[in-house]
């Protein structure tokens, strides 16, 4: 996952100790839906685990999954809101990602990749939480079509990639020299919410 951001415990930053400590993930899914010279996927995952036990003097929060693993993980300085984690609290770790692919044809582009990032976090005194939504757009130029296999080899500014097709009325769209924007964007939420908000099984 691309999302980084020191913005509320090292909750973000161990992310993946978290997952591991929460999973399997209590809702989990995707999305895939095409339209002529179109096409999009999004996945969501949502995961929970109950704080256990917190260590002021070394600000060590210690985190149990839905599988009764223990996580633990330090907060950082920059968490302003430390002292609002209690045990049996609850932390909500809420996952989305979704890819947007258009086939761009007649005008040129200039190959290129752009990236910009949004984070929020909570206020003062309150039990912390935040959000990060990352977007990353690129522009890439359509250089193979290989109709028999369903493959089309698109350059961007930093590497070939070869993409499959899976919809064969799509494929009829693409023509070596078009263009195809691909748009992919995370969101990452995570918030510490009161022992009787949401019990760990």
């Amino acid at each position: 996952m691309k999302v980084q951001n020191a913005l509320i415990i090292a909750l973000i930053a161990s992310l993946p100790s978290v997952a591991m400590a929460a999973t399997p993930p209590n809702d989990a899914g995707a999305i895939v839906a095409t339209a002529p010279g179109k096409a999009l996927g999004a996945s969501f995952m949502d995961m929970y685990a109950t704080v256990e036990a917190v260590n002021k003097a070394t600000r060590e929060v210690t985190l149990k999954g839905e599988k009764g693993k223990l996580t633990t993980i330090v907060a950082g300085e920059e968490v302003k809101n430390f002292d609002q984690i209690k045990v049996g609290d609850t932390v909500v770790i809420k996952y989305r990602a979704a890819l947007v692919l258009e086939l761009k044809k007649g005008n040129k582009h200039l190959v290129s990749r752009e990236e910009k990032e949004v984070a929020t976090r909570a206020n003062p005194g309150e039990k912390p939480s935040g959000t990060v939504v990352q977007e990353t757009k690129v522009m890439a130029d359509v250089m193979k079509v290989d109709k028999k296999n369903q493959m089309v080899t698109l350059r961007g500014p930093n590497r070939t990639v070869e993409l499959h097709i899976e919809d064969a009325k799509q494929l009829k769209n693409i023509k070596k020299g078009d263009q195809v924007e691909a748009t992919f964007t995370e969101a990452l939420a995570i918030s510490v919410q009161p022992a009787t908000a949401m019990p760990i099984k």
